[in-house]
Parts: C-alpha cells; sequence; structure tokens
C-alpha cells in the first residue's frame, strides 16, 4: 500500500493574513487613539479602557452604531463605574444613569442632568475601518 503525503497548504500573503477590523477612536491631544475593536463592544452596552496615559474611560456603542467615550470615574462616589451604567435618551440627549446612584451624564458632552455644576470628561469617538 501507497500512501502519499498531502500537499502542502500554499503559503499565505501577508494581505490574506491581515483582516481589516472596525474599530474605536477616540481623540486625544497628540491625534487618534485605538480605544478597542468595534466587535469587541455590545450594543447599549459600555466597557472600560484605558487610555495611553492610564486614565480610565468607559467606551458605548448605542444601538444605532455611535461611539461614545466618557471618563469611567462616577464623581459623586470616586468609583470607576461609568462604563457599567445604563444607557437611555432624555430629551432627545444620549445619557449614561450611574449604576450606583443614578445620575445621569450626556454622553456627548460629560454634563450630568441631575446637577448642573458635576461634569465628567468626554471625548470625541469615531469607528474607522
Amino acid at each position: 500500500m501507497t500512501t502519499t503525503a498531502p500537499a502542502p497548504a500554499p503559503a499565505l500573503s501577508t494581505a490574506t493574513v491581515r483582516r481589516t477590523t472596525a474599530r474605536v477612536e477616540v481623540r486625544l491631544p497628540g491625534g487618534w487613539f485605538t480605544v478597542c475593536d468595534l466587535d469587541r463592544l455590545t450594543p447599549g452596552r459600555g466597557a472600560a479602557a484605558l487610555l495611553p496615559d492610564g486614565a480610565q474611560v468607559a467606551v458605548f456603542l448605542d444601538r444605532t452604531g455611535t461611539p461614545y467615550v466618557i471618563g469611567n470615574r462616577d464623581p459623586f462616589t470616586g468609583a470607576c463605574v461609568l462604563s457599567r451604567g445604563l444607557l437611555g435618551t432624555s430629551n432627545g440627549t444620549p445619557f449614561v444613569a450611574s449604576p450606583l446612584l443614578k445620575q445621569r451624564f450626556d454622553l456627548r458632552t460629560g454634563h450630568c442632568l441631575d446637577d448642573d455644576t458635576v461634569t465628567i470628561p468626554a471625548f470625541t469617538a469615531r469607528t474607522v475601518g
């Protein structure tokens, strides 16, 4: 009985191996920074990420596919939990409600909808790819 080895698989070019993955980027003073791959986000939910300076941000993808990036620290408690908050809208304003005390923060500006004196960092975000 004669057996022959299977033919070797054709070599893959770099173009074949490299896949284009959509990603979420945030604008920082030095330019655009990739926060995460888009497929890592679930619409309507948040995820925590680190910026190059070590700051924590909360990354959200709303149900229309719009990305938002805000600071992750809840200014009322000091806990880094805003990425676990609930998304909603109020009079056309997209917000996240803190999972702890339920204060709502505008995802576009970072302003607290429940206390005009409080603001969190809000970043310009985009999807690429």
